[in-house]
């Protein structure tokens, strides 16, 4: 059993969330995992890069040498010695998110994980399509301030209050008890 921490890189504040996942865990499910943790809806590419490589979909059309098949790799075996990964999601937005190995535990078998679990986190996921850490900030700073030329086209894009501050375990969690492990 795998204790991550995985952190949205360069937004303020802080996006981030703890997740424990099984280290045998293949790397599509764990990018639905990282996915619903962190509150992303789906629907982008994406990628993993490891010390020893890099992993993602293959396209056919689009054939990349250096990108390995993720459907054929756990966690444990791309991890290999390092502690650390990065996942990109949308490479439109280029979402980097660096994730970190906190704690390794070995459990019996009678008490294996049923399902991923989100223990802790911070941060609002921003909204999908706001235009990747440099868009977010402006998404921020338009909705932040009535008087900002944005502000009326910002918050009708959004369609509800946003709080780029709030996170709720539990709803994350919600949202991981539908990945069977």
């Amino acid at each position: 059993m795998l204790q991550l921490k995985v952190e949205l890189q360069g937004v303020r504040p802080k996006v981030w969330r703890r997740v424990l996942v099984p280290s045998s865990i293949r790397l599509p499910k764990l990018h639905v995992v990282l996915l619903r943790a962190m509150g992303w809806d789906g629907g982008h590419l994406h990628e993993f890069e490891f010390a020893e490589g890099r992993y993602g979909v293959p396209d056919p059309d689009w054939p990349d040498e250096s990108l390995d098949d993720e459907s054929k790799v756990t966690l444990n075996k791309a991890l290999g010695y390092s502690a650390t990964f990065n996942w990109t999601y949308d490479f439109g937005d280029n979402w980097t998110h660096r994730i970190k190995v906190e704690r390794v535990d070995t459990m019996p078998a009678e008490l294996k994980l049923q399902f991923p679990m989100c223990l802790a986190g911070a941060g609002a996921c921003p909204p999908e399509d706001v235009g990747g850490a440099p868009g977010y900030a402006d998404f921020l700073q338009a909705i932040a301030d009535p008087e900002h030329p944005e502000h009326g086209d910002m918050t009708a894009w959004i369609g509800h209050p946003f709080d780029p501050n709030a996170f709720n375990v539990q709803d994350a969690q919600d949202r991981l008890y539908e990945i069977k492990l």
